[in-house]
Order: C-alpha cells, then structure tokens, then sequence
C-alpha cells in the first residue's frame, strides 16, 4: 500500500475518532437545551456563552473523581466493560459515507474510510459486540441490582436486534447490495427530486428501524436496563469516574451512530440538490438529517413514560417482530414488481 493512501486513511480514522467524541460532548449540552426548552426550562447556562463550555466542566469534573472497585468485584472484567463498550460505537462509523469523492490538493479522496460490500453486515455484527460490555459490567459488579440490569440489556437486545435487521431487509432489496455507498447511490439523484425516492418511503420499515434503534441503545422509554427507580442505575451503579464516562460516552456515541445510520439507509444519506456540482455538500446535508434524527430522539425522551419490562418484551417479539416480517414481505413484492 503506498503511504500516500495509508495517511489517507490515517488522516479519515482520526476525524471520525475527533468528531465522535466531539459530537458525543456537546450531544449532551444539545439535549439538555432541547429538553429545557420542551420543558420551559432554561437549561444549562451558567460555563461560558450561552453554557457553551458546559460538557469542558463535565468532563473536568469526572476526570478529577474519585474511582472506586468494590472489593468483591472481578477487577479485570469491571475495567474492561466500560472499553468493550465504547469501542463498537466508535468503530462502526468506518462504513458509513460521508459524500461522494472530492479532489483535495489534485488527489482523489472518497469521503468514506471504507465501501465494503457488506456494509449492513458489518453494522449489524459490530453493534452486537456492546452487549457484552453492558452484561459483564452487570456481573463483574458483584451486585444484584447491576447483574439485572445487564441481563435486562442482554434479553432486550436480542429481541430487538432481530426487528431492527429485518428493517434493513427492504433498502438492501431495492438497492440490490448491502453496500452503503450503494444504498444511497439507489435513493435517486442529487437534485431537488431525488428525495422522492428515498427509503423513507417505505414507512413501516423506517418506523421499525427507529424503534428498534431505540430499545438498542437503551433510550428512553426503553431504558429499562438502567431503570433508576427499580435498579437504582442498573448495569453501571458501582462505576464512577471516567469509568462511568465511558458508558455515558458509549450511549451518546451510539446516538449519533444510529442517527447517520438512519439518515443514510433511509432519508437519501449525503444526497441533495447540487451534491454533483459541489461534492462538499454532502457532508452537510448527511449532519443536517442526523441533527433532525437526534433532535426525534432527543423528544420522544422527553414525551414518552418508561415502558414496563414484561410489556417492552411483549412488544418487541408479539408487535415489532411480525411487522418488521411483514416488512420484508412488501419490500420484497415491490423489488419484484418495481425491480425488475
């Protein structure tokens, strides 16, 4: 490999790694804001402009607290959960396309690090590792109400995973690959009338993916594996420190993650008018439909109660199963009708 393209591919891993983390701090302030203001609250206000410098105080904060291991605890397990977390929602980006290829400094750059043909694979198989950071979390813990809430995630996971790859099932169709580039290549043109042809399109599967998307990162109202008022935190009650800033890290990450996963399986990903004229504009129009998406989620939160455990379960296997099946069924009758 020549090393022009190896500091290539360096140069795009350590944006996604920066604007991960970034994007995860001021995530935080972002929901806060929308949730004062769906609340007629002011939100944080008081670090910097306007709270601008409110996730910088945060997270002096937790760097300078103190860390604690229950003596009972598996050492090695407890400090490697938050890790096995983090890591699945950071690396899972590395397939998703920003915008078409750009010419920068007369090279040729695509703006994605990777167009692998198995896109929807990869991010299904690597969203499932997290899991096991959340369960081992709950049982190196070496406590009752943290091994629930692990085992909580483990069953929910499972019988949402299952919904939300059905709900990929009708873009993979249409577009003929699993590929993500493609994908969004078969969502129509650039111009003002491509969006008629998004994935968006087929509803039932969009509602599926953000609901199932949803019990898979453990957002509100299916946070039941954190449940403070039955578990009094869940999985991470014995965590503190960066520790526990590494699961909260997690879940913001995931947020940002499912919302471009979103926008790019089903709202046209970086297409919009004039992307062909100036290929820099993807990018933009792929944050704005990831803005939108976060903002969904950041309100559902603030608008739905917490579901109760037995009903969450009945819903994901009696509800979302059968309809994210019959999903597959429609999509699959309009590839046959309308594919050719």
């Amino acid at each position: 490999m020549e090393p022009a393209l190896i500091w290539e591919y360096l140069i795009k891993s350590a944006f996604i790694l920066l604007f991960l983390t970034g994007g995860f701090a001021y995530l935080t302030l972002f929901e806060r804001k929308v949730l004062a203001r769906l609340q007629t609250r002011v939100g944080p206000n008081r670090a910097g402009p306007m709270g601008l410098l409110q996730p910088v105080a945060d997270g002096i904060k937790l760097i300078f607290k103190e860390e604690l291991i229950p003596d009972k605890a598996n050492k090695l397990l407890f400090i490697l959960a938050p890790v096995i977390t983090v890591i699945p929602a950071l690396i899972i980006p590395a397939v998703i396309p920003w915008g078409r290829v750009m010419t920068i400094f007369g090279r040729q750059v695509p703006l994605y690090l990777a167009d692998i043909n198995v896109g929807m694979l990869y991010i299904t198989a690597v969203s499932s590792i997290a899991v096991y950071g959340i369960v081992l979390a709950g049982w190196s813990s070496n406590n009752k109400y943290a091994l629930m809430g692990g085992l909580r995630s483990s069953a929910q996971m499972i019988s949402y995973e299952l919904a939300l790859g059905l709900s990929f099932v009708g873009p993979i169709l249409l577009a003929g690959s699993m590929g993500l580039v493609d994908i969004v290549e078969a969502q129509g043109a650039a111009g003002f009338l491509g969006w008629i042809k998004w994935n968006l399109f087929q509803p039932l599967g969009f509602i599926i993916f953000l609901i199932a998307s949803i019990a898979e990162i453990n957002r509100s109202p299916f946070d039941m594996p954190e449940a403070e008022q039955e578990l009094t935190a869940g999985y991470h009650v014995e965590y503190s420190g960066m520790k526990f800033a590494l699961f909260f890290m997690a879940e913001y990450i995931k947020m940002i993650v499912v919302s471009m996963i979103g926008a790019t399986v089903f709202l046209g990903g970086y297409l919009g008018p004039f992307v062909d004229k100036w290929p820099w504009l993807g990018p933009v129009y792929l944050m704005v439909k990831t803005v939108v998406l976060l903002f969904l989620l950041v309100w559902v939160r603030a608008t739905l109660p917490r579901f109760r455990y037995d009903r969450l379960m009945a819903f994901g296997w009696k509800v979302l199963l059968p309809l994210a099946l019959l999903n597959v069924f429609i999509a699959a009758v309009l590839t046959v009708i309308f594919g050719g």
